[in-house]
């Protein structure tokens, strides 16, 4: 089999990706995994008309940030993105699915967006915002690619380590379904954005936690605002997402053995310990 766009990773910048139009988008698109804990969500994804900004700010804490119409007149204040964020307002365009999915993030994990735009405004702070620092860049690439996983088995994490794709998707199946290993959280709106597109092979950017905490998102965001992780995008493991028991149509051995998609591990390549 020859996988679909398998060296597209998510967030990777290979090719620009365009979203298709809300009508062209097939519903049961939602169903899948990714869309897991966003159900309460899912009618400003499928309803037949676009959202619009106070449709948006409805779902929002309302001692938050709100969403704002992303015009020229706002643009006019020269903020940077971020730095706006900040001040109470996120920018969204309007009837842009990328803006859409970031928007329900906001909804769904907003002490998580909170944390990442904190380090952000520190980044710029010290930075400016003519440079980016490796902190800024695995900031962003996972609120674009973002996905928190759990491990409770070591074993598991120790294969993931070596991209022993096969072992850890086809051998240990069963881990993923009675929890040795779970995706806790996801988290990227582009990710979320890429699964439009029929068959796409997406590619996560994981924080992991280990063992059995209360709430892994939780512990996530307390090692962000510690500035603890997210300082370089080496620390970021890169999870493709297809191969995921129930995640893919299709998930033979062969499928597996896809070098394209299923890398092999960077010689030298080495990850963080898990929080």
């Amino acid at each position: 089999m020859t996988a679909p766009d398998a060296g597209i990773r998510a967030g990777d910048g290979r090719r620009r990706f365009i979203a298709p139009r809300r009508g062209q988008v097939d519903a049961a698109c939602f169903r899948h995994p990714v869309f897991g804990g966003y159900g309460e969500y899912l009618a400003l994804l499928t309803s037949a008309r676009w959202p619009d900004i106070d449709a948006l700010n409805a779902r929002m804490p309302t001692s938050g940030p709100r969403f704002v119409a992303q015009d020229a007149v706002l643009l006019g204040d020269g903020l940077h993105y971020e730095a706006r964020i900040a001040q109470g307002r996120i920018a969204t365009r309007a009837e842009n699915w990328h803006d859409l999915f970031n928007a329900t993030v906001w909804m769904r994990h907003p002490d998580l967006k909170h944390a990442l735009n904190k380090q952000q405004c520190r980044q710029i702070e010290r930075m400016g915002t003519r440079e980016r620092s490796p902190a800024q860049q695995a900031l962003t690439q996972f609120d674009e690619s973002g996905i928190i996983v759990q491990v409770r088995d070591r074993a598991l994490l120790n294969l993931w380590d070596r991209h022993d794709w096969t072992a850890l998707f086809h051998a240990n199946a069963g881990r993923w379904r009675d929890g040795g290993i779970s995706v806790a959280a996801v988290v990227g709106h582009a990710l979320m954005e890429q699964m439009l597109v029929p068959g796409r092979l997406l590619v996560g950017k994981c924080l992991v936690v280990q063992g059995d905490p209360v709430d892994s998102v939780a512990r996530v965001v307390e090692s962000i605002m510690a500035g603890t992780s997210l300082v370089a995008p080496t620390e970021l493991r890169p999870l493709p997402l297809s191969g995921i028991p129930g995640w893919h149509a299709e998930q033979d051995e062969a499928f597996y053995k896809q070098a394209d998609y299923f890398r092999p591990l960077r010689e030298g390549r080495v990850y963080p310990r898990p929080l």
